[in-house]
């Protein structure tokens, strides 16, 4: 166990569209705190799909394509697709 899992921002991850129907019960809307030690209840495919870029981003990182502390990921069920942002705040 991480002796201190709040390491790094603090990321919150928002729900903002779903074309079809998602399997795993998200919502548009949702809202949850999730970091590399906390999925906080995102479907494990989609968490595994985003962790590399959680892992980067939560710990101040960024890609050249990310605009600032918000970047958008989507789940890899292209039929269902599910997307959320992710915004990363000083703790």
């Amino acid at each position: 166990m991480a002796k201190n899992p709040e390491l790094g921002y603090k990321v919150v991850a928002t729900v903002t569209d779903i074309k079809g129907n998602c399997s795993a019960g998200h919502t548009v809307g949702e809202r949850f705190e999730i970091s590399c030690h906390n999925p906080a209840g995102l479907c494990g495919f989609f968490y595994h799909k985003i962790f590399p870029n959680l892992q980067t981003f939560q710990f101040g990182g960024c890609m050249p394509w990310w605009q600032g502390d918000n970047i958008e990921m989507q789940c890899p069920d292209s039929r269902n697709l599910v997307t959320i942002k992710l915004e990363r705040f000083k703790r």
